[in-house]
């Protein structure tokens, strides 16, 4: 059998259409970002957008704790067909709102470019929500940074250095001695 013959006969059973090599390969042009499924390009698009919301400091950022990838196996797992839908349309919406800002795609702009943009961006999804009515779809910049939050803190590199922690088993003390500006307990 050729492998012609066998493409044909996966596509036709699985209820999909093969169109020439480009879907095994990738696209030609370079990688596009908010497409329908997740690629390359989405999730190192995400691990910028995460890396700007928790940038590296003294503890690593966003984007030492692979929350990117993270996002991903989220969105793909647990999050329903419309919220999917809504998350992919968000990043090429977040991409051409860089280019409106700023002339240039999101990856293509300054951290400080970036910062502006997704301030701008939280305060337009908070307005949203507060008007949202229960049948209204999220905002997809409120799932990104819920997930940069949940992905970062529950990681290993967020929980061990930007956070306190002690492995468990320990013991519950609820007098534990507190100083003002010691960091948050993972556990």
């Amino acid at each position: 059998m050729e492998r012609r013959e066998l493409l044909k006969m996966i596509a036709a059973l699985t209820g999909g259409a093969f169109i020439g090599g480009e879907l095994l390969t990738s696209c030609k042009s370079g990688p596009l970002v908010g497409g329908a499924t997740f690629g390359e390009a989405d999730t190192a698009f995400l691990d910028e957008v995460a890396e700007t919301i928790l940038p590296a400091t003294k503890t690593p950022g966003a984007k030492a704790a692979k929350v990117g990838q993270f996002m991903v196996v989220m969105v793909n797992d647990t999050y329903e067909d419309k919220d999917q839908k809504i998350f992919h349309a968000g990043i090429g919406k977040l991409d051409e709102a860089s280019k409106k800002a700023n002339g240039k795609s999101f990856l293509e702009a300054t951290p400080e470019q970036r910062t502006t943009l997704l301030t701008a961006l939280d305060k337009e999804a908070k307005d949203y929500q507060k008007s949202k009515k229960p049948e209204d779809p999220n905002h997809y910049f409120t799932m990104m940074k819920q997930l940069t939050l949940f992905g970062f803190f529950t990681s290993k590199e967020g929980a061990t250095q930007a956070l306190r922690y002690i492995a468990v088993p320990g013991k519950y003390d609820g007098a534990y001695p507190y100083k003002k500006g010691d960091k948050a307990w993972a556990t």
